[in-house]
């Protein structure tokens, strides 16, 4: 008795856990419009993802401040930036490419929260971040990484390319000096989820 008993709790819980939302798979091209908060430190990342070609492009504007660019490519090389007189540049290794379309599977399925008027489906992943998704258009709404650092997207555009010249680092990104760049807030945080979140 005891044990048909735990059988039929146990499929229970394998039902349950089968009939939880999974999150969406990232399309393969997309632009979206990230407006960042991090204890009132604000900047808006114009956000490029390009899988099919393997590359992957942050343009983040600094409140009152400049403008840095993360451009990413699926052999782990990254470059950031700046297109100012500083011609300020340093480049990654990183030892993975870009995020994946998938790249929130296995994430943990936590429930479902109302955000800025979205009803939302809620994942954790690696307890790095939680993914915000829209229960009815099922796109992302936000974001949150393990700092506090929220990203709200305002826009997300599927299909939309960035024109193949504007993925070109500058030519003083590959001289043997280079000037270093600050990869600080948003930036960072950015490298981290995308490390962790390919575990």
């Amino acid at each position: 008795m005891l044990i048909a008993l735990f059988i039929v709790l146990s499929a229970g819980v394998k039902i349950a856990t089968a009939d939880e939302p999974v999150p969406t798979p990232w399309p393969p091209q997309f632009h979206a419009l990230l407006f960042m908060n991090y204890s009132g430190d604000l900047s808006m990342i114009d956000l490029w993802y390009d899988w099919i070609n393997g590359r992957n492009f942050n343009i983040i504007q600094e409140q009152l401040g400049g403008i840095t660019y993360d451009l990413e490519w699926n052999n782990g090389t990254s470059f950031i930036y700046s297109l100012d007189e500083s011609k300020s540049c340093r480049s990654a290794q990183l030892e993975v490419g870009i995020l994946r379309p998938n790249w929130l599977d296995g994430a943990k399925y936590l429930g479902q929260q109302n955000v800025s008027g979205f009803l939302c489906n809620v994942w954790e992943k690696v307890d790095f971040i939680w993914y915000y998704e829209d229960v009815i258009t099922k796109r992302p709404v936000q974001w949150i990484f393990y700092t506090g650092r929220e990203a709200h997207v305002m826009t997300f555009d599927v299909g939309a390319v960035l024109e193949d010249e504007k993925w070109q680092a500058p030519v003083y990104c590959f001289n043997k000096e280079k000037k270093g760049l600050s990869t600080k807030g948003a930036l960072r945080e950015f490298k981290g989820y995308k490390e962790k979140a390919a575990l």
